[in-house]
């Protein structure tokens, strides 16, 4: 006798199960491309709710470790993808005169309460901060010397330096009439 996984896989088990969602109303709709296409409020209210509940359940699967790297890469690239789309269905729902999700989203912000530079960008999730190359995005870059330009040279460049003030230094005479002395 197959097991029940086995069971659960043959053609008639998965004919019946379709008939019987037909029967009661709950076939499952594909979420339209663009999110233009939709012309219903409640609609677009629907699928962005599909697309937030997608994206936690990815954002909870990239927390393991232990799943590969490109496994890991790909559920990011998934979750960027899908966060994309999500703004398309809070612009589509703003068009058609329902509540500008964007501005109720909290801002990222860093530790002083400014808003993160880039936050449009892509995004890392979980496990996927941890892949080489990404923790070196993370990481400060090093301060770059400011290199001194000419006229910051100038800047701090006195008379004395000319030596138009050395006729003043009673240090500077003394010394000059010992070298005179033992020249002539």
């Amino acid at each position: 006798m197959a097991r029940n996984e086995e069971k659960a896989q043959q053609m008639l088990n998965k004919w019946v199960t379709m008939k019987q969602e037909f029967n009661a109303g709950n076939i499952a709709e594909r979420r339209p491309f663009l999110a233009t296409d939709c012309k219903s409020l409640a609609d677009c209210e629907k699928w962005r709710l599909q697309i937030m509940r997608e994206i936690t359940r990815k954002v909870a699967e990239i927390q393991n470790q232990g799943l590969g790297e490109h496994k890991i890469r790909d559920l990011n690239d998934t979750i960027n993808k899908l966060l994309r789309e999500k703004g398309h269905w809070q612009f589509r729902i703003r068009d058609l005169g329902g509540p500008d999700y964007n501005a109720l989203e909290p801002k990222a912000l860093d530790a002083e309460g400014r808003p993160l530079p880039g936050g449009g960008g892509y995004k890392y999730f979980g496990a996927a901060r941890d892949l080489p190359g990404v923790k070196e995005l993370f990481e400060a870059p090093p301060p770059v010397k400011k290199r001194r330009t000419r006229g910051d040279m100038f800047k701090h460049v006195t008379p004395d330096y000319y030596g138009f003030r050395d006729d003043n230094d009673p240090s500077l005479a003394a010394k000059e009439a010992v070298v005179e002395e033992a020249t002539v």
